[in-house]
């Protein structure tokens, strides 16, 4: 299918990038542009005017801060997968960032864009909850930070644009796991964990609605052990309804995917600790 029309700015600042999507209704965010641009092709999206930001350096980065890494939105998934300070700080981030499509795709794709993509299961916000992150936003009235759990159902406000992945550093113990859909490389399921003093800490993507933080799974792992066959009867004692049946899964079997993915993720996030 042919674009449809739609006028283009490329804005020399952040905050003439805020100005221009607050005065223009329909405007939306130009990043990496590999969800947006097919988007507009087939139909699936649209808009009055595409703010072009990936020239902003501002937006690019990644950083150690009193707390952890300030991760820039227009970083790229390819910078982010290999970045020596996320693997020795945030290793479940480094591995979603990893498990992106192919070389190509973690070229172009940012942290960003993959935090606010809408109606797919992506890997980084499974990553960014496990890891009890915080997604920085900018907009017309200033910034402000959403935890990532609230991030992943609410997305950003009109006008909005993703600043930064904030996340706490971990050390080693913390990992992620996915089995992916052949065809596209979205996750079928995807699990990331952190093991910290409180417990640990195990969000699931792809087998439900929305990356979504298993409390009750967390609960029942308190202080361990964590065997396959402990961690599959905590997943087992999930309500059924938590997992989506789709592509030609049951609830049943996503349920106990998402409980060997979460298994494997712990045990290996545990023996870091040792």
């Amino acid at each position: 299918m042919i674009l449809a029309e739609f006028d283009y700015v490329r804005p020399v600042g952040l905050e003439e990038a805020l100005t221009l999507l607050s005065g223009t209704r329909g405007s939306r965010v130009l990043a990496g542009g590999q969800s947006l641009l097919p988007g507009l092709r087939t139909g699936e999206d649209t808009a009055r005017l595409l703010v072009d930001v990936r020239h902003l350096e501002e937006l690019r980065g990644i950083d150690r801060t009193a707390d952890g890494i300030r991760i820039g939105a227009l970083t790229t998934l390819a910078e982010l997968a290999d970045h020596p300070v996320v693997l020795a700080e945030a290793p479940e981030v480094a591995a979603a960032a990893r498990a992106n499509g192919d070389p190509q795709v973690r070229n172009l794709g940012t942290a960003g864009g993959n935090l606010a993509a809408a109606g797919r299961a992506t890997d980084l916000p499974v990553a960014a909850i496990a890891a009890d992150a915080e997604v920085e936003l900018a907009g017309p009235g200033g910034r402000w930070t959403v935890p990532a759990e609230e991030f992943a159902v609410s997305g950003a406000p009109a006008a909005a644009v993703v600043t930064a992945l904030l996340v706490p550093a971990a050390g080693r113990a913390a990992a992620f796991e996915k089995t992916a859909d052949r065809a596209t490389r979205y996750p079928v399921c995807a699990t990331a964990v952190r093991i910290t003093p409180g417990g640990p800490r195990i969000a699931v993507t792809g087998a439900t609605a929305h990356p979504l933080r298993l409390r009750g799974v967390e609960e029942r792992l308190r202080g361990g052990p964590y065997t396959t066959e402990a961690v599959l009867a905590a997943f087992r004692a999930e309500p059924r309804e938590l997992f989506v049946p789709g592509r030609g899964t049951s609830a049943e079997y996503l349920g106990h995917l998402a409980g060997v993915l979460a298994a494997r993720a712990l045990q290996r996030a545990d023996q870091a600790l040792a």
